[in-house]
Parts: C-alpha cells; sequence; structure tokens
C-alpha cells in the first residue's frame, strides 16, 4: 500500500522567508494588499481555511509533478 504523502505546512512557514511565504500565499489567490500582513505573522495566527488550502495546493502540486515525470 503506498505511503500518504502529506505537506509539512506550519514546519514549512517557521522555516520560510518572507518572500517564500508569499509565493505560497498567491498560489493560494490571497489578495496583494493581505500577503505582507499574513507573511508576517505566525502559522497558528492564520485562518484555518488559508492553512487548508496551502496544505492541499502544495500537496497536489507534489502528486502531480510526479505523476508527469514518466
Amino acid at each position: 500500500m503506498p505511503k500518504i504523502e502529506t505537506f509539512d505546512a506550519s514546519g514549512f512557514w517557521k522555516n520560510a522567508y518572507a518572500h517564500q511565504r508569499g509565493k505560497l500565499l498567491k498560489k493560494v489567490d490571497v489578495p496583494e494588499d493581505q500577503i505582507v500582513l499574513l507573511a508576517n505573522k505566525k502559522y497558528v495566527e492564520l485562518p484555518a481555511a488559508l492553512k487548508y488550502e496551502m496544505r492541499l495546493v502544495e500537496l497536489l502540486k507534489k502528486i502531480y509533478s510526479k505523476r508527469n515525470s514518466f
């Protein structure tokens, strides 16, 4: 049975620089004016829906990149 992959969003958020956080926020369609505010917050302070979207978009990116690597 294949291992289920997950994206460690809290670990990424803790270790990422602000510009890396901003790129992830752009992927989940956060408005430009909110990116600066959210990128400087701690992961636990982010809205639950945003955390879910970030985990989902990175997980889907991993899945599709593996499918297209053949």
